[in-house]
C-alpha cells in the first residue's frame, strides 16, 4: 500500500501476487520465505502500473519517487515494514473504527467475519463500513504514506487497538475448530515487540506487550489433549510460562510507575493479578474488582463490564453478580455475544437454578462459532438440564 498510494491499486497488486505465486512455486517450489517473496512481487507489480501510470500521463519525472520516498522514510520512521504498514493504513482521516477495521482486514488478513464478532456487529454491516472507508480514502484521494516521527502519537492507540484485536483473534478464534490460531497470537506479540522498541517509553505500549505476554503464557494449558477448552479455574498452573508470566509483571509495574492508567495497562494488571495467584480460589479478587473499577472509568465497554461481573460474583456472590449480567442484557449492547448467556448460564448454576441455566447455555451455544467452545457449551447444557430440563417456552422467554 505504501508503494500504490491508494487500497484499491494495492489490492489489485496483492491479488496479482498470489496468482503469480500459483503459477511460480507449482513450477518452481515454495521459496524459503514466501511471505517476503509475495510482498516483492505486489510491489513489483505496483511499480509497473504506477509506471505505466505516468506513462501515459506523460509524467516521466516522478515514475522513481514511489521507491525513493519509501526508502528515504520508512527507514528512518518505522524500521519494520510490517509495523510501517500498521501505522500507515491507521490514517487519521478515517474514523477511528474504520483505521482499525480497514487496518485488520488489509495488513492483518483478518476475515470480514472476524472482524465484525470483535465489533460486535453483523458482517454485512461491517463490509459496509470497509467499503466506505475504501471509498472516502479513493474519493479524498487520501495520500498512504508512511508517517513521519511527530505524527506517529496520533495513530498510537488505533495501532495499539489493530494489535491487540489481532491478538484476540488468535487467542480465542470467533470461529472454526480450534480455540487458538497461534500463528495470529505470534504474528501480534512480534508487532507488539516491535512496538515497544520503537516507543519505550510509551506506558500504554508497555502495557499491550505485558497483557499479551501474560495471556499467551497459558496457551498450552487452554486445551486438552484433544483440543476440548479447560477452564481458567482447572489449567495446570505449573504448566504456565513462568518467564513470560515475569516480564509481563515487570513491565505493568514499570508502566504503572510511569504513570500509566490507561486501558491496556489496567487490562494487564488484571491479567498479571490472574497469572501470579498460586490457585484460582487463591486469586485476589477483592483487588481484582477494583481494577476493574479502574478499568470501567477509563474505558467504557459492556464487555468491560460482563468481565466484572464475574469478578463481582467471586466477591459478593453470584446473585450480585447475575443481576448486573441482566442489566447488561436490557441494555441490548451485547445482543448476540455469546459470552453474556454463558456468564448467566454459570451464575444460574452456582445459584442452583438448573432449568434456566440450561436455557441460558443453549443461547450461548447457538450464538458461539467455535467449535472448542461450542463443545464446552454443549456439556454443560447437558449437565444442567439433567438437574432441570429447558423447555422451548422457558427459552423463548429468557
Amino acid at each position: 500500500m505504501r508503494v500504490a498510494g491508494e487500497v484499491g491499486l494495492a489490492e489489485e497488486c496483492v491479488q496479482d501476487a498470489y496468482v503469480a505465486a500459483l503459477r511460480a512455486w507449482a513450477r518452481d517450489g515454495i521459496p524459503a520465505n514466501p511471505a517476503a517473496w509475495l510482498t516483492t512481487t505486489a510491489r513489483r507489480k505496483a511499480l509497473d502500473a504506477l509506471r505505466r501510470a505516468e506513462t501515459l500521463r506523460a509524467r516521466r519525472r516522478l515514475l522513481a519517487e514511489p521507491e525513493a520516498y519509501e526508502a528515504d522514510v520508512a527507514v528512518e520512521t518505522v524500521p519494520d515494514d510490517r509495523l510501517s504498514l500498521v501505522f500507515t493504513c491507521c490514517h487519521p482521516a478515517l474514523a477511528r473504527e474504520a483505521q482499525v477495521a480497514l487496518t485488520l482486514r488489509l495488513i492483518c488478513g483478518v476475515s470480514t467475519a472476524d472482524i465484525a464478532k470483535a465489533f460486535l456487529v453483523s458482517e454485512t454491516t461491517m463490509a459496509a463500513r470497509i467499503t466506505r472507508a475504501k471509498k472516502k480514502i479513493t474519493a479524498a484521494r487520501i495520500p498512504y504514506r508512511v508517517p513521519a516521527p511527530e505524527e506517529l502519537p496520533e495513530r498510537l492507540d488505533a495501532v495499539l487497538t489493530v494489535i491487540h484485536l489481532l491478538f484476540t483473534t488468535g487467542h480465542t478464534a470467533p470461529s472454526g475448530g480450534r480455540l487458538v490460531r497461534s500463528e495470529l497470537v505470534d504474528r501480534a506479540a512480534d508487532l507488539a515487540r516491535m512496538l515497544r522498541e520503537l516507543m519505550p517509553d510509551e506506558p500504554e505500549v508497555r502495557g499491550l506487550l505485558a497483557l499479551l505476554l501474560v495471556n499467551d503464557a497459558r496457551r498450552a494449558t487452554r486445551t486438552d489433549a484433544d483440543g476440548r477448552l479447560v477452564l481458567l479455574a482447572e489449567q495446570d498452573r505449573s504448566q504456565w510460562d513462568s518467564d513470560a508470566i515475569e516480564e509481563g509483571h515487570r513491565l505493568v509495574v514499570e508502566a504503572l510507575r510511569a504513570g500509566g492508567v490507561g486501558r491496556f495497562v489496567l487490562q494487564a494488571a488484571i491479567a498479571a493479578l490472574h497469572a501470579r495467584a498460586p490457585t484460582y480460589a487463591d486469586t485476589d479478587w477483592p483487588q481484582m474488582l477494583v481494577l476493574y473499577d479502574a478499568l470501567s472509568a477509563a474505558w467504557q465497554s459492556p464487555v468491560v463490564a460482563l468481565n466484572r461481573a464475574v469478578v463481582l460474583a467471586m466477591v459478593d456472590g453470584p446473585a450480585a453478580a447475575l443481576a448486573e449480567v441482566a442489566a447488561l442484557e436490557h441494555a441490548g449492547s451485547l445482543a448476540g455475544y455469546h459470552y453474556l448467556p454463558a456468564v448467566k448460564a454459570d451464575l444460574l448454576r452456582r445459584l442452583g437454578r438448573h432449568s434456566e441455566a440450561a436455557c441460558a447455555y443453549r443461547d450461548a451455544w447457538e450464538t458461539a462459532d467455535n467449535e472448542a467452545e461450542r463443545a464446552f457449551l454443549a456439556a454443560r447444557r447437558a449437565e444442567a438440564a439433567s438437574r432441570g430440563a429447558c423447555g422451548p417456552e422457558e427459552g423463548a422467554g429468557d
